[in-house]
């Protein structure tokens, strides 16, 4: 398993949220959020999917934004461990590139629905917290685009333009969760392999 792929392994869903309710009240403003939308979404909503009552939420939770915020750091926290740990690791730029999107498309595979939220519920975040979440999708932004950098510096591929290949790699990956289901017909693990493949003969590198 691979430093990256190790790193998704060990950095399990919401496990860094205490204490038990208020985990709980995370993972049900996900599912609410996923199903009807940020803004569609009540505080009861989440409170009735948790199983405790609306006052109950406050005690933990200040607002519905602060519950998006918290969902959003952690998963943006997590893509950025992965993407770190793909960069840093020894090898080649193909190594390190085909690493870095297996694991990062197989994430948010795996994690379809905490990742579409993450995604697609953006603007929703508060001044404050947006320009957070923003920044450790630079750091993200910056990994991958180094990885490409290398690559192409070393002769491994043949990119002309690394910011706008970096972000045709990132959408790719992250439009996984908009599409992917538990049902269908590939494994979060095959996802990773195919667009680790696909994302090599993009930039011209060996598959």
């Amino acid at each position: 398993m691979s430093a990256a792929e190790r790193a998704a392994e060990e950095s399990g869903e919401w496990s860094g949220v205490t204490p038990d309710a208020a985990r709980r009240l995370v993972s049900a403003a996900v599912q609410a959020f996923a199903e009807r939308g940020y803004h569609a979404t009540t505080t009861r909503d989440i409170a009735g999917r948790a199983g405790m009552s609306p006052a109950a939420l406050y005690i933990h939770y200040k607002t519905k934004e602060e519950l998006l915020y918290r969902i959003s750091s952690t998963g943006h926290e997590k893509a950025l461990r992965i993407m770190g740990a793909a960069a840093e690791a020894g090898g080649s730029a193909t190594d390190r590139l085909r690493d870095a999107v297996r694991t990062f498309a197989r994430w948010h595979a795996e994690h379809h629905t905490t990742a579409r939220v993450i995604q697609y519920e953006l603007q929703a975040l508060g001044p404050d917290h947006y320009a957070e979440i923003a920044g450790l999708r630079r750091r993200t932004d910056r990994l991958l685009r180094q990885i490409i950098q290398d690559g192409a510096d070393s002769g491994e591929f043949r990119v002309d333009d690394v910011p706008g290949t970096t972000l045709a790699v990132l959408s790719l990956c992250v439009d996984v969760a908009r599409w992917f289901s538990a049902d269908g017909p590939r494994t979060p693990d095959e996802v990773g392999a195919l667009y680790a493949d696909l994302v090599l003969r993009m930039v011209g590198g060996s598959v």
